[in-house]
């Protein structure tokens, strides 16, 4: 296994440190207080410098942290942000669909499910808080992908094929942009037996006060429940929608 790399272990202490405090500290400061060498610590809070992670104050020469730090910890405040707020939101939605509940975010290239509700019945069922996904294969992927830039991978060499997971997933990256098309269309995504057989689910975006996508809410369950004579129920797709809005408002996105 491998070791771990001292020299990242010794750049986050650094951040740490700069977090902890009131104010900017100097390079004697950060480090007396990590007992590292003047020219360890700065050649650390150069590189930091360079990637967005800490400023240096011309006039003090003082180091605080920089703007890349505090993206990173809005996108993980957002994540926190956004499991309270849909939690009320979530058990409506799994009351009135019959269905089982997921809340998942960007990580990684895959989608985070950060909250699961389970079908309201006595079925015996798993949590999948924490499981991740694929985004192309999962109506919360498709989603994510949809409407956030971010979530959309570089186009793969041509003759590569997405991951399949069943006969019906979509591994042709062409194929997948056109459906994205769609789905940006109609305000949001299915995944039919894409995933797992049998299993259909829906989903649509939820924004925050920026209008930015911060993830997605959607249900999933067997095709024969969410199906009918003429395809997906839309009823079903309507009681996603109310939910995606009625969280997205309660984080401050104008109603739409």
């Amino acid at each position: 296994m491998p070791g771990r790399i001292q020299s990242i272990e010794r750049a986050a202490a650094i951040l740490r440190l700069l977090a902890g405090g009131a104010r900017g500290l100097s390079l004697a400061e950060i480090s007396r207080s990590l007992d590292l060498p003047k020219g360890t610590v700065l050649g650390i809070l150069r590189t930091l410098q360079h990637v967005g992670f800490v400023e240096q104050d011309d006039t003090t020469g003082q180091y605080q942290l920089g703007g890349g730090v505090l993206r990173l910890g809005t996108r993980y405040l957002d994540g926190n942000e956004l499991r309270t707020r849909a939690l009320n939101w979530a058990d409506s939605l799994a009351s009135r669909s019959g269905e089982s509940v997921r809340i998942g975010t960007l990580h990684e290239e895959q989608v985070l499910v950060v909250h699961h509700v389970f079908r309201p019945d006595d079925s015996r069922q798993t949590l999948e808080v924490g499981t991740l996904l694929p985004l192309h294969a999962s109506a919360l992927g498709k989603t994510l992908m949809a409407f956030d830039p971010l979530a959309v991978p570089e186009e793969p060499e041509p003759e590569t094929e997405l991951p399949g997971y069943t006969q019906h997933t979509l591994t042709s990256f062409a194929k997948l942009m056109d459906e994205l098309e769609n789905v940006r269309g109609n305000g949001w995504a299915a995944e039919m037996e894409e995933l797992v057989e049998g299993e259909v689910a829906i989903a649509a975006p939820i924004r925050d006060r920026r209008g930015t996508t911060v993830g997605a809410i959607g249900l999933s369950g067997a095709v024969e429940r969410l199906c009918d004579d003429r395809g997906l129920r839309m009823d079903q797709v309507s009681y996603v929608r109310d939910a995606a809005r009625s969280i997205s408002r309660e984080l401050g996105a104008h109603p739409w």
